[in-house]
């Protein structure tokens, strides 16, 4: 093949989008909603996930003290980058809203930058409705200290139900 051409191919192939993920729909209870500026979806634009889908993403384990239990605990759930990757989320901002609609925006680059988790368990348990579940974002605490403050216990989001990419 003409050494040109291959360069122009590998050129053209870096520059086109990503392709699209064939999602499966949910077998078991939607516990997660994102719509918004994603590319990849499995309803009308919008991403639907069981707790199994979840489980299949990357997950991370986060081992702190935090303002909402007592004593160190272990969460564990998806890297939220890894979830925005998956869905082809492109913005600036990821609003996080719970089943009360309290909301709380996140800048993109923040996720990008940190192994924020959206838990789905917590010390190997899954997280209940009453518990703070089914799903709460969880900042790696025991990364860096500095984020125990009360600006990421705002953005902290639990029993969070939907995820919107703007």
């Amino acid at each position: 093949m003409n050494p040109m051409l291959s360069a122009t191919a590998l050129l053209l192939m870096t520059l086109m989008p990503a392709a699209a993920v064939e999602m499966a729909l949910p077998t078991g209870a939607e516990i997660l909603e994102v719509n918004g500026s994603i590319t990849n979806s499995n309803a009308d634009g919008k991403a639907i996930f069981d707790l199994n889908m979840l489980d299949a993403l990357p997950q991370r384990v986060t081992k702190a003290t935090t303002p909402w239990y007592t004593g160190e605990h272990e969460f564990s759930g998806v890297i939220i980058s890894d979830l925005l990757d998956y869905l082809g989320a492109s913005g600036e901002n990821v609003t996080f809203t719970a089943l009360n609609d309290y909301a709380s925006e996140i800048p993109m680059a923040e996720l990008e930058d940190m192994p924020v988790i959206l838990a789905t368990r917590v010390d190997g348990e899954e997280l209940s409705v009453r518990d703070k579940g089914p799903l709460f974002v969880i900042y790696p605490f025991d990364l860096d200290s500095t984020l125990y403050n009360e600006v990421i216990f705002g953005r902290s989001v639990w029993q969070v139900a939907s995820v919107t990419v703007h």
